[in-house]
């Protein structure tokens, strides 16, 4: 790696660290990521996942808006009833994935949306028109600034030796929200079920059967016609 002024250029092998080091880069983390579908109830740390909620929280959000909330649920009460709501009384012995049930962590987070709007009624952003009223937003920034700090915790999982699996809850938010007094303009990313992976009994869904698309099907370079 060669120093120009005060960047930085890169070799074609992007860096000289060691392995140790590597294991706990952002490239290592996300090679690793997987939906992990089975886990044992095995607890992480106490004060663990509220340090890595802390860390994701940093993730960049609209105007400095701050708008990402999150119900932690680590009890095994509160987790039991997170599953009791969702199901709504129905059968779960011919669930597909019944080893998501172990998992002892549970966190969904929210975009709230008055706080953009507030944020953007400001002077520095009234120019945008954002500031009267959520429908103004094309683009809900409330759930991708929350995408981006599930996106931090799932990484920060992976380098605590844990594992992950994001789920949406669709007609289920309600019923959540209502059960976990959550204010009703809040909006639900999903839910980031957490916890170490069960691996004698590893379930694996037909999503990951997929096969990944080629970096030239993904990428345009200068035109949307223009080959990698």
């Amino acid at each position: 790696m060669l120093t120009v002024g005060r960047w930085l250029k890169t070799s074609k092998s992007w860096s000289s660290s060691s392995k140790k080091n590597s294991e706990k880069s952002v490239a290592f983390a996300l090679s690793k990521r997987r939906s992990c579908r089975s886990f044992t109830d095995r607890k992480p740390p106490k004060g663990l996942i509220l340090d890595l909620i802390d860390k994701a929280r940093r993730t960049p959000t609209a105007g400095n808006s701050q708008g990402v909330e999150f119900l932690l649920l680590e009890e095994k009460s509160l987790v039991n009833d997170f599953w009791g709501v969702s199901f709504l009384g129905k059968d779960r012995s011919d669930f597909s994935f019944p080893g998501l049930f172990n998992a002892p962590v549970l966190v969904i987070p929210f975009g709230v949306p008055s706080l953009y709007v507030e944020r953007y009624k400001e002077d520095d952003k009234s120019y945008t028109n954002l500031g009267d009223d959520a429908k103004e937003w094309k683009v809900p920034y409330w759930l991708t600034d929350a995408a981006f700090a599930t996106m931090a915790l799932q990484l920060l999982a992976i380098e605590n030796q844990l594992e992950t699996c994001f789920i949406g809850l669709f007609d289920r938010e309600e019923r959540i929200k209502e059960h976990f007094s959550i204010p009703e303009t809040y909006q639900a990313l999903g839910v980031l079920i957490m916890g170490y992976p069960d691996k004698e009994e590893a379930a694996r869904g037909r999503s990951q059967k997929r096969k990944r698309r080629s970096l030239s099907e993904v990428v345009h370079r200068g035109s949307w016609r223009s080959p990698l």
